[in-house]
């Protein structure tokens, strides 16, 4: 190897590290966040091949045991092990969430160019269809489908996704607004392209720091949902599990085992913390002002 290549990746290297040092100064909660959710993302991976106990097997003799060296998070009414049942049950939550999350966020980011893209008449009639959607609750439409379609995982992606394509829509027309106003969008109109065109082709890249950071809060916001819908009976029905179906079977024994609602709440409130600070800091992260405070 030359000098010079030797040279070059040792400026790339400390390039690399300038950018991580720069990235944990400008937006701190971005690492808590990263390293939160990746402990749970760890988690959930490590239960698809390992747990310290089977899940599903129910020791009567064993119901309710506190925490102990043989049952680290203790067990269930059912004498299964608590750690192996929320390290499953991860599994089911963040499917949801993560489905539910994609279709929102494709869906609601093509009505919200759309919508901008639209003229005013058309523009206002999806703005307005985007208002309705979420002056209903997820909790509700929820409700509405499981009794139509019955509980289950299915209900509750469609009920998540209906509320995230307005709310993601809302988000997206605004600054796709502004910048099919700005000088360059008239100068692509006159050379042929059209406005829908310029529109996913040159708005779309343009507003993708705002999608990332609302697919990270979104992503938040439906693990909280779903663990309210399972909570509720609508989502996971058994022999499949949840952190809301967890904490629906936990809620007779809050007094006689305290431990049961709080360590599969804790789970939650990480989880949808974690998401959080991923969010909080790509903005910081991502927004063009912050970046030049940064360099000034």
């Amino acid at each position: 190897m030359k000098y010079s290549d030797k040279l070059t990746n040792v400026n790339e290297l400390q390039s690399n590290d300038n950018f991580l040092t720069r990235s944990a100064k400008k937006s701190p909660q971005l690492i808590l966040g990263i390293i939160l959710t990746g402990l749970v993302l760890a988690i959930t991976l490590v239960s698809f091949f390992w747990t310290p106990w089977d899940p599903i097997a129910i020791d009567v003799e064993k119901r309710l045991l506190t925490p102990s060296l043989s049952h680290w998070f203790g067990t269930d009414r059912l004498g299964r092990d608590l750690l192996s049942q929320i390290m499953v049950g991860s599994q089911n939550t963040l499917y949801v969430t993560l489905v539910s999350t994609l279709i929102g966020v494709v869906l609601g980011t093509s009505l919200g160019l759309a919508a901008a893209g639209s003229g005013p008449r058309w523009g206002g009639i999806l703005t307005r269809i985007s208002d309705i959607g979420i002056a209903i609750p997820s909790i509700l439409i929820a409700l509405v489908l499981a009794t139509t379609l019955g509980p289950g995982r299915l209900s509750v992606i469609i009920a998540i996704s209906f509320w995230f394509v307005p709310v993601t829509a809302r988000v997206v027309v605004g600054p796709a607004r502004q910048i099919l106003s700005l000088d360059f969008v008239e100068a692509a109109m006159t050379h042929g392209r059209t406005r829908m065109y310029i529109v996913f082709r040159q708005v779309l890249p343009n507003i993708a720091p705002i999608v990332i950071v609302q697919t990270s809060m979104m992503f938040a916001a439906g693990i909280l949902i779903e663990a309210s819908l399972s909570f509720l009976g609508v989502g996971a029905q058994p022999p499949t599990t949840s952190w809301g179906k967890i904490l629906m079977d936990s809620q007779p024994l809050v007094q006689e085992a305290p431990y049961y609602t709080l360590l599969p709440g804790s789970f939650v409130v990480i989880t949808v913390l974690g998401f959080n600070l991923l969010g909080d800091g790509l903005a910081v992260l991502l927004d063009p002002q912050q970046s030049q405070k940064g360099v000034a």
